[in-house]
């Protein structure tokens, strides 16, 4: 009888208890009998059994799992494995003494004994077999019980075992655990291999003391007459009881550890889902011979080192898988972006299923400038990083279109809620020109990104921002304030996920200062600094996945050249102020600062034109033309094919002074046709000197 799963599926539960299986007389003793039909998985006892059990009749479902529920769990485990192996090696009967637990709590040793029924076959079809109360037939002495001294302490290794491999995450794990140095104390014997089974061949991965290993036995096929290929074969384990016996089975290897002095071995397959995965074998110097408690216990001890090697194995696949899967959704190659260097990193939690929603990407824009995003979906499964790659693409395709930051995030955040999924992300996006050192920053639920000094200092920035992406559609609130700021060259914006700044019992803030003096007590170098960060996160023990990207402005461009390049939307007054600053920065970077003002102005005004007369918006281009002459010229193109006219104004008019203003301040102005629409420029000469750099 099993008192655990019970094995093949049950049919539905008939209630009550089933006629006398033994004559009434079995009561008086508190012996039962039951009836155990493995083809249906129903097994039927007969009153006396329910009450060894301490089930009233009515409480009893006919499945066996039921009565597992007052079995102690190890020795459940250890009585469905002697179970199991009467039913595959052939016996037709086994018996075995366990306890359980009654409804007050106290324990009570029982004995089972089974006869098993086959077919003509051979298969076992039923188990037929008898409980008793053992209580009065044992005593709590460890002598009577066959709880001696020896058993207690080996049944200790078994639970002791079992409760070190909990902790195990990985085959590795498992591997030096028993590798361990104290592992062949723990264990009773004076050696130690396991073997795991990969593509048909025994590979050796755990052997000890040091001198132990046999030549040649680092990879062996299961055909081979070697004990752990005997017991993979088999699915059996293999006691061998005297060195006589050992020599006699395997003359092979025996000449190559006869010098070890072995007396007994105990060979185990190591199983999992009815398949073998390895084999362990427990070489002993000081004894001959195995009671059947000891191969009992050993036979446990198997199964617990193969149960946590399967589970070690299932999670370095999901993570290997996650992994990639993540891997495979990040950007392969980081876009080179003249005038700035760019460090990325992505490191994985060590926990769960290892794989989450955060995520970077470098997106290369018109004009030279940069896109780059630092983001986090919700969750930490294969689910949170499949938003997260839609999400990747989505932002690099909005970006790349030439909308402002501010469109780019509120598209994201509608594609997200409109995803069929319940997960939102936080997400900062930073559009960066390395000519010019302006960086324009939108927020969306995620923390506040750093600026690293040259010489080391950091602090924090403050950029005000929206609702995390998906939850800001929820609710309506699409409108993401841009933040802009000047990179000075040597200065580096830092963007990262909250994994890097998370400690455990202390809040953001702290986080934050934390990670401010990490970074001034880094390295300069911008990849260093990068794995830096990385390594004390993991020395931290991280919890969470951490994703990090470091953009560095390096020095000033060269005067001779430049050009920059921004789109304005008719709607959106926001990117027209954005434009003024970057158009000051542009110039003063360049060279241009003494006509700084009159520039500004004059491409003002003709953004103005544009917006104003036009159906749509504009597209605004600085650049400095080639030549003797330093020259800088501005060009707004627009969608209207109508050409635009100077006109006088009145004395009170407010409009009308615009082309006058460009033609009073440029040196030189015109009008190009240009497919659908046209563009307006004008040409400053400019001095040779380098300007004062940008300002905040």
């Amino acid at each position: 009888m099993s008192a655990g799963s019970g094995g093949a599926d049950t049919a539905p539960a008939t209630g009550g208890a089933a006629a006398p299986i033994l004559s009434t007389f079995g009561a008086a003793f508190r012996m039962g009998g039951f009836d155990w039909d493995l083809a249906t998985g129903v097994m039927r006892m007969d009153e006396a059994a329910l009450d060894v059990f301490d089930f009233a009749p009515g409480e009893y479902d006919d499945r066996p799992e039921t009565l597992g529920s007052r079995v102690l769990p190890d020795e459940g485990r250890q009585l469905d494995t002697l179970v199991a192996q009467a039913l595959k090696d052939g016996s037709d009967q086994y018996g075995a003494y366990f306890r359980i637990r009654r409804r007050d709590g106290s324990h009570q040793w029982t004995h089972t004994q089974g006869i098993v029924h086959r077919d003509a076959d051979g298969r076992p079809v039923r188990i037929i077999g008898v409980l008793r109360d053992a209580t009065h037939e044992l005593t709590e002495s460890a002598a009577r019980l066959g709880l001696d001294e020896g058993r207690r302490q080996r049944a200790g290794v078994v639970e002791g075992t079992t409760a070190a491999l909990a902790y195990a995450r990985t085959v590795q794990d498992v591997i030096d655990l028993l590798n361990d140095s104290h592992a062949l104390e723990h264990f009773g014997a004076a050696s130690l291999v396991m073997g795991l089974l990969e593509s048909g061949r025994i590979h050796l991965v755990a052997e000890g003391p040091d001198g132990a290993f046999v030549p040649g036995t680092r990879f062996t096929r299961v055909d081979e007459p070697y004990p752990m290929s005997e017991v993979i074969r088999t699915l059996r384990p293999r006691f061998i009881d005297t060195s006589e016996d050992f020599a006699a089975s395997y003359p092979v290897l025996w000449p190559h550890i006869s010098s070890l002095g072995i007396t007994a071995a105990a060979y185990l397959p190591l199983i999992a889902q009815a398949r073998p995965i390895g084999a362990l074998g427990l070489l002993y110097s000081d004894r001959t011979g195995f009671s059947e408690d000891e191969r009992t216990l050993l036979v446990a001890l198997g199964s617990s080192i193969a149960q946590s090697l399967q589970r070690a194995m299932l999670y370095e696949q999901e993570h290997d898988l996650a992994e990639g899967l993540q891997q495979a959704m990040l950007p392969r190659r980081i876009p080179d972006a003249d005038g700035a260097q760019i460090a990325v990193r992505y490191r994985s939690a060590r926990l769960g299923r290892d794989i989450g929603g955060d995520w970077y990407d470098v997106i290369p824009l018109p004009g030279g400038r940069v896109g780059a995003v630092i983001g986090d979906v919700q969750g930490h499964d294969t689910h949170a990083a499949a938003v997260m790659g839609q999400l990747r693409i989505v932002l690099r395709a909005y970006a790349a279109e030439g909308h402002t930051p501010a469109t780019v995030m509120a598209r994201a955040s509608v594609f997200l809620h409109e995803l069929d999924t319940d997960r939102f992300a936080t997400c900062t996006y930073a559009e960066t020109d390395p000519a010019t050192g302006v960086v324009q920053v939108v927020r969306a639920g995620h923390v506040d990104p750093l600026v690293r000094e040259e010489d080391g200092r950091c602090r924090r920035i403050a950029v005000e921002g929206g609702l995390p992406l998906g939850l800001s559609a929820e609710f309506g609130r699409l409108d993401y304030p841009v933040t802009t700021l000047e990179l000075d060259p040597g200065q580096t914006l830092m963007l990262y996920t909250d994994g890097l700044v998370e400690k455990p019992g202390a809040d953001l803030d702290e986080g934050l200062e934390w990670l401010s003096s990490l970074v001034r007590r880094g390295p300069s170098d911008l990849q260093d600094l990068a794995d830096h960060l990385c390594d004390v996160v993991a020395e931290r023990g991280g919890e969470d996945d951490v994703a990090i990207l470091l953009l560095r402005r390096l020095g000033a461009p060269v005067p001779t050249g430049g050009r920059f390049r921004q789109h304005v939307a008719q709607s959106d007054p926001e990117a027209l102020s954005a434009a003024r600053h970057m158009i000051r920065a542009a110039v003063r970077a360049w060279g241009a600062g003494d006509r700084a003002d009159e520039i500004e102005l004059v491409a003002d005004e003709l953004m103005t034109n544009a917006l104003m007369h036009t159906d749509g918006g504009a597209i605004l281009t600085l650049r400095i033309l080639p030549g003797a002459e330093r020259r800088l010229r501005v060009e707004v193109e627009d969608r209207s094919s109508a050409l635009p006219r100077r006109r006088e104004a009145g004395e009170a008019g407010v409009s009308g002074r615009g082309l006058l203003l460009v033609d009073q301040l440029s040196d030189d102005w015109g009008v190009e046709p240009r497919g659908g629409g046209k563009c307006v420029w004008c040409e400053f000469a400019v001095t040779h000197r380098p300007g004062p750099g940008p300002v905040p």
